[in-house]
């Protein structure tokens, strides 16, 4: 079993080193109760409502930041030493083009970084769209893939990472607020149908708190093969951690003659891309 836990926490815009801070002191106090691989919200280290590109870009930092390698340290303090973070931050590309961003960090440093295809709204004023699929990285725990936030509610993408074998979908987000009388928000309801049609833990950390004027959902949780939330924060700073078998969900059987992935038939599907 691996321990996994999603952070909420609540990044101040535009404070970079305060930022690192707070999710620094999260993630060691994770890593010392136990888990294994630790999730951190969208654009942790910047701050998520700019006023535009420039105050984006004044926060934006490259992968080799030495953030990223306080990051890597503290995977090392991981009780078996073989911590993973996966974290959204604004990145500065090498193009000079600003991007909403997460890095899979283990002990030896950046693992893989993406940069977030679906942009929600606003923030296409102010990054520029990636235009490559979620990276899927080899651990001692099993496969992690990432997306970001709005990226989850396309079932294509998620199929993608789950298609490149993905053990675990990480996602960091930050879900404005949204009125649900008497359901879930739908972003966690749309979590739960990917993880059940694809076989696939999902890890979500969301943020909490106020910023220019939006409020969050505070939708943290975890997610089961079985399209279960097995564990949520609730509202306020708090974490959702779960116990997964990550192996597991490779087995995509759903009954002796049913099996998730042998039973698509992908010469029909061909419409889904136009």
């Amino acid at each position: 079993m691996t321990t996994v836990t999603a952070l909420q926490l609540a990044p101040v815009v535009g404070d970079l080193a305060g930022n690192r801070e707070r999710a620094a002191a999260a993630i060691a106090d994770a890593f010392s109760s136990g888990a294994s691989i630790v999730v951190v919200p969208e654009l942790a280290t910047s701050g998520y409502v700019f006023r535009d590109r420039e105050e984006a870009r004044s926060v934006s930092v490259r992968p080799d930041h030495e953030l990223f390698a306080e990051w890597a340290s503290l995977a090392r303090s991981a009780r078996d030493g073989l911590g993973v973070v996966v974290g959204g931050f604004s990145e500065l590309g090498d193009d000079g083009a600003v991007y909403n961003s997460a890095a899979v960090v283990d002990g030896s440093g950046v693992r893989a970084v993406y940069r977030k295809v679906h942009l929600w709204d606003r923030e296409k004023e102010v990054f520029t769209p990636g235009d490559a699929a979620p990276p899927v990285v080899e651990t001692p725990h099993g496969r992690v893939g990432v997306m970001i936030c709005y990226d989850l509610e396309f079932p294509e993408w998620t199929r993608l990472a789950a298609l490149a074998g993905a053990d675990l979908l990480a996602v960091p987000t930050n879900w404005p607020q949204t009125e649900h009388p008497g359901e879930r928000p739908a972003e966690q309801r749309i979590a739960v149908a990917a993880a059940l049609v694809n076989r696939m833990p999902i890890a979500f950390a969301d943020r909490y708190g106020h910023e220019r004027g939006v409020e969050w959902t505070e939708g943290t949780a975890i997610v089961s093969p079985a399209g279960v939330i097995v564990s949520e924060s609730g509202p306020g700073a708090g974490r959702a951690t779960a116990d997964l078998d990550l192996l597991a969900s490779r087995d995509k059987r759903l009954s002796d003659l049913a099996h998730l992935f042998e039973d698509r038939r992908p010469d029909l599907y061909g419409g889904i891309a136009q």
